[in-house]
């Protein structure tokens, strides 16, 4: 049993340490492609793929989370008299929370398993060593193009979540529960600032590395076989998924410290 146990960390270390390798050689190109021009093809290519074709989705998605909220928040608020500011709670929910972390979550589901799928396609196929012996790096090639398609793109797809998801919140609340509007976005006006937007914004840009860089290492690293790619399409759904959830609680505490140190008097306002 001891045996078996140690086997198992010892294989676990190796994991992360490869995976951090990994990641660290991905970004370090990404970053070096920004400044060469033969690589700006690939990467509109992949923007096209990952950021255009995702905008019904997501479009979609933050629409049913702003009515959603707005169905389900209204009792509550009319019970203590307080349905007029009801814009306060959906617009500031989905700015800072759920816009960007739902956003995230489909383009892991949609963007992450295409990823890896089609990158493991291509280990399983031995074109990624066909790559290699002609001198090319794969890494540049095939991992710095989609990672940097998810880091500039996210953030612009978060937008439209969140858009949507106020525009939903204004349907329900306006057209069918009555509220008025002007008092809708004037109380939603006062809520909701540059900073909660800033904040779901740079939350994209950590959201979109993640899932772009856990994508492509399962893609690269996955087992022989159809069974193979499917087990790693779907361990990057799930690692991503964590790591969105991890990343969301960790940047919320930074960033309320960074308000807290900076606008101390708000706090008692």
């Amino acid at each position: 049993m001891f045996e078996e146990l140690g086997l198992k960390t010892i294989t676990n270390i190796n994991n992360i340490g490869r995976a951090s390798r990994f990641i660290w050689q991905s970004f370090k190109t990404s970053f070096r492609s920004c400044v060469n021009s033969k690589t700006y093809p690939l990467i509109w290519t992949q923007m096209h793929i990952i950021g255009v074709k995702s905008v019904p989705v997501i479009m979609v998605t933050g629409a049913f989370v702003g009515m959603t909220l707005a169905i389900q928040a209204y009792d509550q608020l009319r019970f203590m008299g307080l349905e007029e500011r009801l814009g306060i709670l959906i617009n500031v929910s989905v700015v800072k929370e759920l816009g960007p972390v739902l956003a995230a979550v489909m383009l892991a589901g949609r963007i992450g398993g295409a990823l890896t799928a089609e990158l493991g396609t291509m280990k399983v196929t031995e074109q990624i060593d066909a790559i290699r012996s002609m001198g090319t790096d794969p890494v540049r090639y095939l991992i710095a193009p989609r990672i940097l398609a998810c880091l500039f793109l996210t953030p612009f797809l978060i937008i439209y979540a969140d858009l949507l998801g106020i525009i939903g919140g204004y349907f329900i609340s306006v057209v069918q529960l009555k509220i008025n509007s002007e008092v809708y976005w004037d109380f939603s006006a006062q809520a909701v600032d540059l900073w909660d937007v800033s904040i779901g914004i740079v939350k994209g840009l950590f959201f979109g590395g993640a899932i772009a860089s856990i994508s492509c290492y399962k893609g690269f690293h996955c087992r022989e076989g159809a069974e193979g790619v499917g087990q790693a399409c779907t361990e990057a759904f799930v690692a991503s998924f964590i790591s969105i959830l991890a990343l969301n609680f960790m940047l919320g505490v930074i960033f309320k410290a960074v308000y807290n140190t900076l606008w101390p008097m708000k706090l008692l306002l």
